[in-house]
């Protein structure tokens, strides 16, 4: 993402985790932060240039009329970061019809809405940046996690789409691949990341 200071960046999964982080140290560079979760209950953020906006990126039925309603409300939003998640794992056969629908529409089909609500207004103005948050599990699949990577692999392919589709409009496209990171992500899970410091990031 190119300077930050004085712009407006979206950061969604605002509320915890690496959403968190990211939106806190914006706010530090001098940013206005706009962040979207579904409960900002346990966030804190000392700042008047964060702006908190409820919203559960899953409800796909809601989804693109509130992304709508947003853009109304925040016409020039310099660059997105798609840090909203969540994962389950386990053998395909023990995820049912709604799980696997479900973690498909948060990981993959909303971020595609997020974009293509963001990427007309970005064009136009010739500038913006889009960054998804992307995972380890997006470059090489593992076992217990064929749902989670078909997720991450899409968006994989997503982000170089449209890193291709963006080259020559001003809209630069980016995704990170990080490893396991201590965050509440593993809260529900039934593994975490290894105590050695190289096995997380901080």
């Amino acid at each position: 993402m190119t300077e930050t200071t004085d712009r407006t960046i979206l950061v969604t999964g605002a509320s915890s985790g690496i959403g968190h982080a990211i939106a806190t140290l914006l706010l530090k560079r001098g940013c206005r932060v706009i962040g979207l979760a579904r409960d900002f209950s346990k966030a804190t953020f000392d700042s008047d240039n964060f702006v908190a906006v409820s919203i559960d990126l899953s409800r796909l039925d809601e989804l693109a009329a509130r992304l709508e309603t947003l853009i109304q409300d925040e016409p020039a939003i310099d660059g997105v970061i798609l840090c909203a998640g969540s994962g389950r794992f386990g053998s395909l056969e023990e995820f049912s019809h709604t799980q696997i629908r479900a973690l498909i529409e948060l990981n993959l089909t909303s971020p595609i809405y997020l974009a293509r609500t963001l990427i007309p207004g970005m064009k136009q103005r010739a500038s913006g940046d889009i960054v998804f948050m992307g995972s380890e599990a997006a470059r090489t699949g593992g076992k217990r996690g064929a749902v989670y990577s078909a997720a991450k692999f899409g968006l994989r392919g997503l982000a170089q789409s449209l890193r291709q589709e963006c080259a020559s409009s001003g809209v630069r496209v980016s995704i990170v691949n990080p490893g396991m990171v201590k965050t509440a992500f593993f809260d529900e899970l039934d593994f975490q990341p290894g105590d050695a410091p190289d096995n997380y990031i901080l």
